[in-house]
């Protein structure tokens, strides 16, 4: 089962295994990730799990969608790694992802 580290804005890490399939925001809500709300219920309908990926991941992790570009553009702290957890589905291949949230969702 892969493992993902998410890196709160104050730094503490949490890591979490997370079954392949699932997608980052799921797996962020079940583990009670701090910083991770998805309000959406992951339909990409808001920013509430923004996060941002460490750069050697972008290329595993893949390119932003349109719709999740539309979504972003209501994020606080836009950045060329920002990505929306619930667009991100974790496979064995991302096992050891790392990634980081900003200090507050919109």
């Amino acid at each position: 089962m892969p493992k993902v580290t998410f890196i709160a804005f104050n730094g503490q890490h949490h890591v979490v295994d997370v079954p392949a399939g699932l997608s980052l925001m799921r797996a962020a809500i079940d583990n009670n990730v701090p910083g991770i709300d998805g309000d959406c219920g992951g339909q990409c309908a808001c920013a509430t799990c923004h996060v941002f990926v460490a750069p050697e991941w972008a290329e595993r992790v893949g390119p932003r969608h349109a719709n999740e570009e539309e979504m972003l553009n209501f994020a606080a702290e836009l950045r060329d790694s920002s990505r929306l957890a619930c667009q991100i589905p974790v496979t064995d291949a991302l096992d050891g992802l790392v990634v980081s949230m900003p200090e507050g969702q919109h």
